[in-house]
């Protein structure tokens, strides 16, 4: 394995990662609806990124595994679904949201930093292939990076100063 497939393995992971973490949280937050809404697409947006990281990995025979399937079992959605409710009306939710914008934050930062590194490594080495898909998926990954800090900056004022 060269350090192009590792990085290939590394980010693989990571969007597998943050698509989960992206679900979760919009799942945890379903009563903040532009919360619950955009972190279904943006999570869209990592298993995409889960899949041409497979395509490409399999072209140079390196196999990273299935990309995450996008089922809900619904019986834990359900109760995910009535626990954010139950959650809304006391005030630790607020800190909670924090806490999950903040961990998505890092989480996309660090894939953001990976594709950079494949960026590099792909003109480095001259392949066309791995800096288009570079080129292609790392501008969400900042678009991933920019809505929660957007949505933390918005949120942290009215939440830190109501405790």
């Amino acid at each position: 394995m060269n350090g192009i497939d590792l990085i290939l393995r590394t980010l693989h992971r990571g969007e597998r990662r943050l698509a989960h973490e992206l679900v979760a949280v919009g799942e945890r937050h379903a009563t903040e609806h532009e919360v619950h809404h955009v972190a279904a697409d943006l999570a869209r947006w990592s298993r995409e990124h889960v899949r041409r990281l497979a395509e490409t990995a399999a072209e140079r025979g390196v196999k990273l595994g299935e990309p995450p399937e996008h089922s809900t079992d619904g019986v834990f959605a359900t109760l995910r679904k009535k626990a954010s409710e139950a959650v809304v009306h006391r005030p630790e939710p607020g800190l909670l949201l924090l806490r999950d914008l903040r961990e998505l934050h890092v989480a996309a930062a660090e894939n953001s930093l990976h594709w950079e590194m494949l960026a590099q490594a792909a003109q480095a080495s001259k392949d066309s292939g791995l800096l288009a898909l570079a080129s292609a998926c790392h501008p969400q990954t900042l678009r991933q990076m920019r809505w929660t800090n957007t949505m933390i900056k918005n949120l942290s004022p009215q939440i830190l100063t109501s405790l």
